[in-house]
Order: C-alpha cells, then structure tokens, then sequence
C-alpha cells in the first residue's frame, strides 16, 4: 500500500494520507457486511502503516 500511494500520480494529498484514506474507505464501504476480525485486520494495518511513514502510533483507549 505505502508503494502505490507513493507511485500513483492521481492523490491530491501525501503519500501517508492517500494510504490511510485508501484503507478508511474500505473499511466505510464494507460496514457492517465486514467481519470483526476482519476489521481488526485491517485497523491493525492502519498502524502499521504509521510506523512504516514515520508516524507516531495513536494511543489505544
């Protein structure tokens, strides 16, 4: 993910932000049709790709 968001010539944005939009709106349009598990994949991602670009980690809840 962090390579197509730094090759694609179409965002308007950063590369970290177009990756993280890229999985946000999965998540959105899946809704409620997505498994939890699979949600937690996916929102595990999320940080994973911070570290990846640099980012500091959110802090869980």
């Amino acid at each position: 993910m962090k390579k197509s968001a730094e090759e694609s010539n179409r965002r308007k944005s950063n590369p970290y932000r177009s990756a993280m939009s890229m999985l946000t709106f999965y998540i959105n349009r899946a809704g409620k049709n997505l498994e939890s598990k699979q949600k937690e994949v996916l929102e595990n991602a999320k940080e994973e790709l911070r570290k990846v670009f640099g980012r500091e980690p959110k802090k869980k809840k």
